[in-house]
């Protein structure tokens, strides 16, 4: 992770060259300083958007919901894309842009906050551009494709002081609220066992859509810049499995199910338990593995290390796919009134917590989801802590208010990358389907150079190095 420095000045200028041919960058960012960031109460948050259709036609609403953001700059590699006119039509007259660094070196001065709502592969080189001209950013979940570049948007969040956000909104909604108060109240004291699991819900967890190889060439859409689309990727020839929704699929491109849904489903457990990384990693199961898209059924295993103050080493499962439902022990069903037990309902995703000393276990669901303890009856004690009322904002206003300096946001990188370093030394387990030894102070696996290799994450394509010189 150490890598050597460039200057910020310098990185500018050089992206700014070999990308545009300027020769001159506005002033504020020839300085190599960082704006202050300070929105006026009265004004609203000025928005540039990278990403517009796919997921960005819900979030950009959401940020500008209650009417103090409003965007002023879309960046789209394909205005013509699935979801796109959503945005479109909702916020008319909007400038548009195919390049991000076109968007920020044209319409950077009109810019307060960046949202970044795009295929994981490009999170990064988006946000650490954002930040280093001091605009606050909202980055989807995951927050990047690789260990390094979350520890990198770790170390530009403190080094440029930015508002940051990423998109598990369930980490500013009435789920996390009782959640924390659960802890406070003791209900999540010595917790050594999770389950995990998200059932099977993108193609290629489907039997009969498995592939083993890069799809063949198909014809590219006219409106489309494929260049741009794969950024910092390896460029492979155009195909439909990838654009506009298939890319997570692939380990080139996406983090799979445990990194598109991982960052909801154990976010609680991760944050408010202080898990760190995991120091050990164990692959049960990966099924139809090969190393281009993510296995048919995936089930992994991650060992944490005692953390002191009523945290006890851990063990958390990872199961997706079929066949994902942990089976939940007699003692934790509910008796009901005919004398029969009754087993907790398993939906599509979730998470079953268990206390060492097995009194009573909590299960959730995921996102915004609230907690419930099993056996039901256990949980009369902790009645008001599971009844915590809803925070005043949710996670997407959270971010607006922030950058306005009324709130803080629930998931900064500084909590947000360190949860995504937990999903990639998991994605690292499923590619390599190997198990793996992890040292917390060095961040280095043990006596496993490819593994090592597979932190860096492949290296960026000619053009975009200077995004990962910055640290």
């Amino acid at each position: 992770m150490n890598k050597q420095l460039t200057p910020r000045r310098d990185f500018l200028k050089k992206s700014a060259a070999a990308t545009f041919g300027f020769s001159v960058l506005p002033s504020y960012l020839a300085t190599g300083k960082p704006a202050d960031g300070k929105v006026p109460p009265s004004k609203r948050v000025n928005l540039g958007c990278v990403g517009v259709g796919g997921r960005a036609s819900g979030v950009i609403p959401s940020v500008c919901a209650g009417g103090k953001a409003a965007p002023v700059a879309f960046c789209d590699v394909d205005f013509n894309a699935r979801r796109v006119e959503k945005n479109l039509e909702r916020f008319p007259g909007v400038k548009q842009y195919q390049d991000f660094r076109v968007m920020l070196e044209k319409s950077g001065k009109d810019i307060d906050a960046v949202t970044v709502v795009t295929p994981d592969h490009t999170h990064f080189p988006a946000a650490i551009l954002a930040m280093s001209m001091g605009k606050h950013v909202y980055v989807e979940k995951p927050l990047t494709h690789s260990y390094a570049e979350a520890d990198m948007l770790m170390k530009a969040e403190k080094r440029f002081g930015v508002v940051t956000q990423m998109g598990n909104q369930g980490h500013t909604s009435g789920g996390s609220a009782q959640f924390e108060a659960l802890l406070k109240a003791g209900a999540l004291k010595n917790i050594d066992k999770v389950d995990a699991w998200k059932t099977a819900g993108l193609w290629f967890m489907r039997a009969d859509q498995r592939i083993s190889k890069y799809p063949p060439k198909e014809k590219k859409p006219d409106t489309l810049d494929w260049d741009l689309w794969c950024g910092p990727a390896e460029m492979k020839p155009f195909s439909s499995k990838y654009h506009p929704f298939n890319w997570r699929a692939f380990y080139l491109y996406g983090n799979g199910m445990l990194g598109d849904w991982g960052a909801h489903i154990i976010d609680f457990v991760h944050d408010f338990l202080k898990l760190g990384q995991p120091t050990h990693l164990s692959p049960l199961l990966m099924d139809d593995a090969n190393d281009v898209i993510f296995p048919l059924s995936s089930h992994l295993v991650m060992h944490f290390p005692d953390r002191g103050k009523n945290r006890p080493a851990l063990e958390l499962t990872w199961r997706d796919g079929a066949n994902c439902h942990p089976t939940v022990p007699e003692q934790f069903h509910t008796r009901q009134k005919d004398g029969t037990l009754k087993a907790p309902k398993m939906g599509g995703a979730g998470t079953v917590i268990y206390r060492a000393d097995r009194k009573f276990a909590l299960t959730r669901a995921s996102h915004s989801s609230k907690s419930s303890i099993i056996p039901t009856d256990a949980g009369e004690k902790y009645r008001d802590a599971l009844n915590t009322p809803n925070p005043k904002y949710n996670h997407s206003t959270s971010f607006t208010a922030a950058c306005m300096g009324e709130d803080k946001t629930r998931s900064p990188f500084s909590i947000a990358g360190d949860l995504t370093k937990t999903l990639m030394l998991g994605v690292i387990c499923q590619y390599l389907n190997e198990e793996l030894d992890f040292d917390r102070k060095s961040e280095q696996f043990v006596g496993n150079k490819r593994a090592n290799a597979l932190l860096e994450g492949p290296p960026p394509r000619k053009g975009w190095e200077e995004f990962y010189r910055m640290f």
